[in-house]
């Protein structure tokens, strides 16, 4: 009996190691470990700006509405031009498509600064150089998702780069917040904006230092206007990819936005101010890093159905319960909560949609995974804004945590469809071994 329970516990401890082994594996591949460290500066930096930009607005102008416009103003141009950005990414070499885009984002972070510092900025200066950045993003996302193929050196370690991606993002979601609440009551918002300009200098380092195996030229077609319609197409007639991007467009236009309104919960519904705004921010950075780390422990796509649902729950719940506190330290626990869940939810498509994808469609599937995550969340802002100055903060975000659940419930009700639309692609790419085997991805 005693060596049985020995047993388990030596099973249960060479399952965690696998595990913790499992976490870093794209690491070991020198391209991704370059990005990785590069691109964690400059994030931190982004998220510097981000909070920084949102308080600035809400100081200068005291206007849900505005909040929204600004966000909207900073990534409808990802949504109007990531299909034809996707074209470009298939066609042109990807690493540098994003040494040009980080070359252009330290600019319009440099230019923020400038007229932060200056006393010169307002509302319109933000907006435009929102819109500029939004350029730069449409371009910049389905480059970056596309590269990170050709960054790893075994196409196993794919789905732990992705989730690594997620990690990377949303440690500096914990890191950035926080910064920039201290940064902001002790210097202003300006010195963030040149903390974030410098940050770039990283990523472009790292791009830089890559050494890449040629890339096999991509078919060239007659017409710009033939590629994107392939693209389309392409995604029409994939029922898996179709859902995934469904899911995402509607989780993005009504849960995200709940971010945009995170000033007025600090200071209105909270009674905060930036310290308030950079621990909720963090709180949600934490909980998304838990969920990434539980992703990229898995070693298999197998079951990421199931964890899209689980995810899609957890965050609508959240949301919903967060709308209802009126206390920080309950706030802060739900908000942690609603990262997980988010991050479960868009890690685990990412993964999905890239592995499903033939390599000459990746660049416009995921110029199309771009509008449907980020693109739409500035038709949401927008809404959100305006429900919030019509009937407060707390409803916006409330609705947008039951149209969630309602989407996900969807999904998982068309689950069983999806299985048999996967299991002949998984077994083409060696995940299934056999035809008959039950497991796939969405799950058994």
């Amino acid at each position: 009996m005693r060596s049985k329970r020995y047993g388990r516990i030596v099973a249960s401890e060479a399952r965690k190691t696998t595990a913790f082994a499992n976490m870093g594996r794209a690491l070991r591949s020198r391209n991704y470990r370059l990005f990785f460290m590069g691109q964690g500066l400059s994030l931190i930096g982004t998220w510097i700006t981000r909070v920084a930009t949102s308080w600035l607005v809400y100081r200068l102008t005291g206007s849900a509405l505005l909040l929204g416009t600004v966000s909207f103003a900073g990534q409808i141009p990802t949504f109007l031009l990531a299909p034809f950005a996707g074209v470009v990414v298939d066609r042109t070499n990807r690493h540098r498509v994003l040494v040009v885009t980080q070359v252009l984002a330290m600019i319009q972070s440099a230019l923020l600064a400038f007229f932060a510092l200056t006393h010169l900025i307002t509302v319109w200066h933000i907006l435009v150089l929102q819109v500029f950045q939004g350029l730069i993003n449409a371009f910049d996302t389905p480059g970056r998702q596309a590269f990170v193929v050709e960054m790893v050196e075994s196409r196993e370690d794919l789905s732990n780069a992705i989730a690594l991606n997620a990690s990377m993002v949303n440690a500096a979601r914990l890191l950035g917040p926080s910064i920039a609440g201290v940064l902001i009551a002790l210097v202003g918002e300006g010195w963030c904006f040149s903390l974030d300009a410098l940050s770039y200098v990283a990523v472009i380092a790292s791009l830089l230092a890559m050494r890449l195996a040629p890339r096999e030229a991509p078919k060239k077609h007659a017409k710009f206007v033939s590629d994107l319609g392939e693209g389309f197409r392409y995604v029409a007639g994939s029922a898996p990819i179709r859902a995934l991007l469904v899911l995402l467009a509607v989780v993005s236009f009504s849960g995200m936005p709940y971010t945009v309104l995170m000033p007025i919960f600090a200071s209105k519904v909270l009674g905060g101010g930036p310290h308030t705004l950079g621990l909720m921010m963090g709180a949600v950075g934490v909980g998304a890093i838990g969920g990434v780390l539980w992703l990229a422990s898995r070693s298999s796509v197998r079951g990421l159905g199931r964890v899209i649902v689980a995810g899609g729950y957890t965050f609508g719940l959240g949301l919903i319960a967060f709308s209802l506190s009126r206390s920080l330290w309950l706030s802060v626990p739900l908000l942690a909560l609603c990262g997980a869940g988010m991050m479960l939810t868009m890690a685990s498509s990412n993964t999905l949609l890239q592995t499903l994808s033939e390599e000459n469609m990746r660049g416009r599937v995921m110029s199309f995974y771009t509008m449907a995550f980020f693109g739409m969340v500035p038709f949401g802002s927008l809404a959100a804004g305006a429900i919030s100055d019509r009937f407060g903060a707390p409803t916006a975000v409330r609705v947008g945590g039951v149209v969630t659940l309602a989407v996900v419930t969807l999904f998982f009700r068309n689950l069983p469809a999806l299985r048999k639309e996967v299991r002949p692609i998984y077994v083409r790419l060696g995940i299934l071994p056999q035809p008959e085997n039950e497991t796939t991805a969405y799950g058994k």
